[in-house]
């Protein structure tokens, strides 16, 4: 029992440790791109860290393997997140990280699932993601297929009336190996979500329409993983994963700021950034200072 123990205390550690490497990438890309969005990508990293390096069943050098689990990005301005940790994975090189929304770049603003292989869906228009992850989904119910779906979610979009018609639809069809996973970070890119058009409850709302629905501090991997793993043993209905996020956790002067949903740092933001991600806000000192 110990030597497993230590075996997850182990693997949970390697994973804080590249969510941190994927929120200094966020950071470089951003800077070099000149363009693109904070908040939610580094608010994002610890649960993408953990997607990607422990929940997926996935191939990097088979993106298109028949029974890979899905992953469907619908807030796509988050990218850069997905990004990072698709370049640490295997997906693609990391140094292809600087070429972030250039011309002729893979990377774009934007998921595109032609420009990538590994991206499943090309996103932009807020509100669409779940009901393409629905139907993703529901294609593995009626091929008996065993992979998993899974869709990440703004808390924003859930303004949308189209994403509660896919609430509806996915609790109507029991889709059991769907799970939604929703950034709940509490901004949107004109303020808080709860002063532009108020969400709560989000759990009596998506119980009220047959989901099953967890809440976590979303930076806490280990409750994420276990979040996922009770969603694979609920066989009657969807699962939906609200995750608490702090919008560009890891740098404080971002941290629950609206005005980061939409802005790259500069030269001088970006280094005091990356300072307090590579000290954890001045609690170990830096090798690079």
């Amino acid at each position: 029992v110990r030597g497993i123990m230590e075996l997850h205390e182990q693997k949970l550690k390697f994973l804080e440790e590249m969510a941190n490497v994927i929120r200094q990438d966020i950071i470089s890309m951003l800077l070099e791109a000149g363009s693109g969005h904070s908040a939610g990508p580094l608010g994002m990293a610890d649960i993408f860290t953990a997607l990607y390096f422990h929940v997926l069943n996935h191939n990097p050098k088979q993106p298109l393997w028949a029974d890979r689990d899905r992953l469907i990005l619908s807030n796509g301005h988050i990218c850069p997140v997905r990004y990072a940790a698709m370049a640490h994975a295997g997906y693609f090189p990391v140094k292809e990280l600087s070429t972030l929304r250039k011309l002729g770049s893979r990377l774009q603003g934007h998921p595109h699932r032609q420009a990538l292989p590994g991206i499943e869906t090309t996103s932009g228009p807020l509100g669409s993601g779940l009901s393409q992850a629905i139907g993703v989904a529901l294609a593995a119910k009626l091929d008996n297929k065993k992979y998993r779906t899974y869709a990440i979610l703004s808390d924003g979009e859930h303004d949308s009336g189209n994403t509660w018609e896919a609430v509806l639809f996915a609790g109507k069809h029991r889709l059991s190996s769907l799970t939604a996973i929703i950034d709940r970070n509490n901004i949107q890119i004109d303020g808080s979500t709860e002063d532009i058009m108020p969400l709560e409850s989000l759990r009596d709302k998506y119980e009220s329409f047959r989901w099953h629905v967890l809440e976590i501090d979303g930076h806490n991997i280990g409750a994420f993983i276990d979040a996922t793993s009770e969603a694979k043993a609920i066989y009657e209905k969807p699962t939906v994963i609200i995750a608490h996020t702090i919008p560009g956790k890891g740098v404080p002067f971002m941290e629950n700021d609206y005005r980061w949903h939409g802005m790259p740092p500069n030269a001088e933001q970006a280094r005091l950034a990356l300072h307090a991600l590579r000290t954890l806000g001045g609690r170990i000192r830096s090798e690079h200072e």
